[in-house]
């Protein structure tokens, strides 16, 4: 994946916190206050928080510049073309990621970032399946990410207990080596096998708490689900 390095050449490290964002207008305030940033930069860390919008016509963009984030239009619908457009536009040397929906824990940001830092990783994704709060995942989905993990090991014989996980913090510097091509759903899982299995970066998977989203649900559990499993398929067929 060709992305111009726009990162920071002051001293400080700098840490982009990308999330995209279709219609989030329930949740992008709430996710963007959640993020702990004075604790970041109590860790000598400078901070921006980049919220991609993804064509939304529910004010979810002004929501997020309100709310101090700052937003760029991907007009381009889709999961992975909101993605590539925030890590082109993305100026830290560390990136982090997580939805617009309150579902991810940001408070553990700082913590992955330690372990990042302290463990010598380049890519860090995360387990939401251990550790579900209530409702948070449907039994249907569930059994669909079950079966996606599954093909993931049995093809690619790499040990991801989620596949599926939009939580990642990773040194930006590791994109260059990445080919990523999926402009949808696929994305999240193909940027995990690009990372862990293709660019054979170092990596971890740790665990976190997932919560019942805020918003309406967008998710289309069977064109979704499928699309993944072909695009797994074809991964390995054809990178």
């Amino acid at each position: 994946m060709a992305i111009e390095n726009n990162a920071g050449k002051g001293k400080k490290t700098k840490i982009s916190i990308v999330i995209p964002a279709l219609n989030e207008e329930e949740g992008i305030e709430k996710t963007i206050q959640a993020i702990p940033k004075s604790e970041l930069e109590d860790m000598g860390y400078d901070v921006q928080i980049l919220v991609v919008d993804n064509g939304s016509t529910d004010g979810t963009g002004e929501l997020a510049r309100k709310a101090g984030a700052e937003v760029i239009y991907e007009p381009r619908r889709g999961y992975g073309s909101a993605y590539k457009m925030g890590f082109a536009h993305a100026s830290g040397q560390i990136i982090a990621t997580a939805d617009a929906d309150l579902t991810y824990p940001m408070a553990e940001i700082p913590n992955l970032v330690r372990i990042l830092e302290d463990k010598a990783v380049e890519f860090i994704t995360t387990n939401r399946l251990d550790h579900l709060n209530g409702n948070a995942m449907s039994l249907r989905n569930r059994l669909g990410n079950a079966l996606l993990n599954l093909t993931v090991r049995l093809l690619f014989k790499i040990n991801l207990k989620d596949s599926q996980s939009g939580m990642w913090v990773f040194k930006r510097s590791i994109l260059d080596n990445l080919l990523l091509r999926s402009d949808g759903m696929p994305f999240s899982e193909e940027l995990k096998l690009e990372a862990c299995y293709f660019a054979r970066c170092r990596w971890k998977e740790l665990p976190i708490q997932y919560k019942t989203r805020l918003g309406k649900i967008k998710l289309r559990v069977w064109r979704d689900g499928l699309g993944n499993l072909f695009y797994l398929i074809r991964k390995r067929v054809i990178r």
